[in-house]
């Protein structure tokens, strides 16, 4: 009964919210947001949990309470637009990107050489899958499966129709890093969100001054096939999106595979740190990263 009243929740959502003005559904996920705030139930607790340590012990816990409600402001508007995306205008979902350092992406791809995406849990990666599928970017993704099983498929048709290629974290047909790989080989861009472990084989790493684990996944890939490992991060800039694409990380010269995978995967947790600092309102995390936690 509970599998089948999310699904129709869903259904719901994304036939309903879709069509309204779109003022009419800020204003109603943002009641949404303040009623789950202060209700304080446990995924906002484990939010202000991480978010305290993103900003500093030294934060108030009034600050901290405030903080924490404009992150869940943040994180329901991330599903109202996730609503609406399909039926927002092409123009709307270009304009309205602002994204520095793709140029680099779109060089790595058009020489032939396949790109590995790293983000985190911020501001509207739907959005942004969007954004680069509708620039002519072919993108290639994994989604974790969802209960039921009607609602997985949901959510696959709604990012295949944002332009993306979705292949099923576990379940599939097939294994799919082998799938990652052959695409990276083939020179395209594959997308994974990263900075959260799903599994048993996770990376330990330092994270904000504090042991957290991280998918080993995407420096895997990159150790695996040569392509570019580049962290992306995002976040909201009032009614716009900001993006940023940073640096690759090379693979290293030294070290066996383990080696370079767990030094790239480091790399990695320092570029997602350095912008969860500046948006931490963004980091849409209400589950457990730290390892004291886990």
């Amino acid at each position: 009964m509970r599998d089948g009243l999310a699904d129709a929740v869903y259904t719901l959502g994304w036939a309903a919210v879709r069509r309204m003005p779109e003022p009419a559904a800020r204003q109603i996920f943002t009641l949404i947001a303040d009623r789950a705030w202060r209700q304080r139930g446990r995924g906002v607790r484990q939010l202000e949990k991480n978010l305290r340590r993103v900003v500093g012990d030294d934060i108030s816990e009034e600050a901290l309470r405030e903080l924490s409600r404009k992150n869940m402001r943040s994180y329901l508007r991330y599903w109202m637009e996730s609503f609406r995306l399909p039926s927002m205008s092409r123009e709307r979902i270009l304009s309205g990107m602002r994204i520095t350092g793709v140029d680099e992406i779109f060089k790595e791809l058009d020489s032939g050489h396949g790109v590995v995406a790293a983000l985190p849990h911020m501001g509207n990666y739907d959005h942004a899958g969007a954004w680069i599928a509708l620039s002519g970017t072919p993108v290639t993704t994994v989604m974790e499966r969802l209960k039921p099983e009607s609602l997985y498929d949901r959510f696959l048709a709604y990012r295949a129709g944002l332009g993306m290629e979705v292949l099923p974290a576990t379940g599939g047909d097939g294994d799919v890093f082998r799938s990652l790989a052959e695409r990276l080989r083939d020179g395209r861009l594959v997308c994974l969100v990263a900075d959260r472990d799903l599994t048993a084989s996770g990376i330990e790493v330092d994270f904000f001054g504090r042991d957290a684990k991280l998918p080993a996944g995407p420096a895997a890939l990159a150790v695996r096939t040569g392509a570019a490992l580049r962290p992306v991060t995002l976040w909201y800039e009032g009614k716009d999106w900001g993006a940023r694409v940073h640096e690759e990380i090379p693979v290293p010269d030294e070290g066996d595979r383990e080696e370079k995978i767990r030094a790239m995967t480091q790399s990695l947790a320092h570029a997602f740190q350095q912008s969860i600092a500046a948006h931490p309102e963004d980091w849409h995390m209400l589950q457990r990263v730290w390892v004291e936690d886990l």
